[in-house]
């Protein structure tokens, strides 16, 4: 948001959704600064970065309350956590990852947060990547609910269940039990007849 920004152009958004085109960093602030709102990144990973002029109380309003939109959405209610470094790597991050696809298979939803120390801030770009690589990794099972952005010194994004995964796993929860095959006849009981046996006609003559 504002000086948090480091990017030298930017692609800004109006508060009325109009699109103001690709404007160097101090043109887009003194454009913010006339409405009295803020400049806050809204895509960070786009080239060039996507901006939005809007008050940043609202935004972040906003946001929150889309999370909480997005975890009703879920079956369970329940959003999982998911926490990396940069430089979470090798078996650490398979085993993360195998954790995301469980907990989105069962119909969670998976909040992810890259934690950035000192001068990790600099280099946004792995948080991204690590990011990129759930994303790829959960395909088969999830969507984007929140795409990754910055928040304080985390990079943080949402995914939910792949739309009709969590009713295929509520359908299979409640499956109906087979019903138990009729008991065998017991050992050495006499079988019982198919049907009357026919009265005996006597010999003529």
């Amino acid at each position: 948001m504002n000086d948090r920004i480091r990017a030298s152009q930017v692609r800004v958004i109006a508060p009325d959704g109009t699109q103001l085109g690709v404007l160097p960093i101090a043109q887009a602030k003194e454009e913010a600064e006339r409405r009295n709102l803020d400049l806050i990144e809204v895509a960070p990973e786009a080239k060039p970065p996507v901006c939005r002029i809007m008050d940043y109380g609202k935004f972040r309003y906003e946001q929150q309350k889309k999370a909480k939109d997005a975890a009703k959405k879920s079956k369970s209610g329940e959003m999982k956590g998911i926490r990396v470094r940069p430089n979470t790597e090798g078996h650490d991050l398979d085993f993360k990852i195998h954790n995301a696809v469980r907990f989105l298979s069962k119909g969670n939803m998976v909040k992810f947060n890259v934690i950035f120390r000192g001068p990790e801030l600099r280099h946004k770009e792995i948080g991204m990547q690590k990011l990129q690589a759930f994303i790829e990794a959960t395909k088969e099972v999830a969507e984007v609910e929140i795409a990754p952005r910055m928040e304080g010194r985390q990079m943080t994004m949402v995914l939910r269940p792949r739309s009709g995964l969590a009713q295929k796993q509520a359908a299979k929860s409640e499956k109906p039990v087979a019903q138990e095959p009729e008991p065998a006849q017991a050992e050495g009981a006499a079988p019982q007849p198919a049907q009357k046996a026919e009265a005996a006609v006597p010999p003529s003559g």
